[in-house]
């Protein structure tokens, strides 16, 4: 494990600035900078994980050229025009599946926090359906994964759930609360300035390594790989 912060305080100054001035041209006489201060400590980051996974998450991918998101937003469908992200990022699918479609492991970088965690953001329909037949017919073991105290140090088991037990299952059924979940995440989030911090990779491990178990419940459930796309 790196002994040393992966960003400086200049990086985090950056990205106050880009919050400030986000506007393609400011941004592009400043290219070079962010290469220096933020891609590039984050592609370090990127490979550094790779390196970690193996001991908790072989089944996980960290690629630069596939975990690192780009700075551009996608504004076609959006009514803010504002043309640059204001944070560096990185996703971490199995690597037999994509962003989408597996659980999988996601790092921020902000001038505002630290976030880390992971999970399944929105599901499609089918894995959502087969991850809710795994816990209806098992509920025990999926208290085991999100009881797990780790678990609940890293923030403990969140996301958006329905109103009522979908259809199809008891609305007392043991695990009645877990099966209305539209999405299973965990996550933790702390003060910008960790990035800059030899707390950085203790803390970001922690939480990485509390959430693993889930994914794997829940990659399993949906049998990822067998159904899932190749990674994007």
């Amino acid at each position: 494990m790196p002994a040393t912060a992966p960003f400086t305080p200049d990086a985090l100054a950056f990205l106050r600035a880009l919050e400030r001035n986000n506007r393609r041209e400011w941004f592009q006489q400043r290219r070079e900078r962010y290469d220096e201060l933020l891609k590039q400590p984050m592609v370090a980051v990127i490979e550094q994980l790779g390196e970690q996974f193996r001991s908790f998450a072989p089944e996980l991918m960290a690629d630069p050229r596939r975990s690192l998101y780009r700075i551009w937003r996608d504004t076609r469908f959006s009514a803010d025009k504002r043309p640059l992200k204001t944070n560096v990022a990185a996703v971490f699918p199995h690597r037999h599946g994509d962003r989408h479609s597996s659980a999988g492991l996601y790092l921020e970088i902000s001038a505002r926090h630290v976030f880390a965690g992971g999970g399944l953001y929105r599901p499609d329909s089918a894995g959502l359906q087969q991850v809710r037949a795994r816990i209806a017919a098992d509920p025990g073991a999926f208290a085991r994964v999100v009881g797990a105290p780790a678990l609940d140090k890293a923030g403990g088991l969140r996301g958006e759930s329905l109103q009522r037990v979908p259809r199809g299952y008891r609305a007392d059924h043991p695990a009645a609360d877990h099966l209305k979940r539209k999405q299973f995440l965990v996550w933790s989030e702390w003060e910008p300035e960790l990035a800059t911090s030899a707390r950085f990779w203790p803390a970001l491990l922690e939480t990485f390594r509390a959430t693993a178990p889930l994914l794997r419940y829940l990659n399993d459930a949906m049998g990822v790989p067998a159904r899932a796309r190749p990674a994007l």
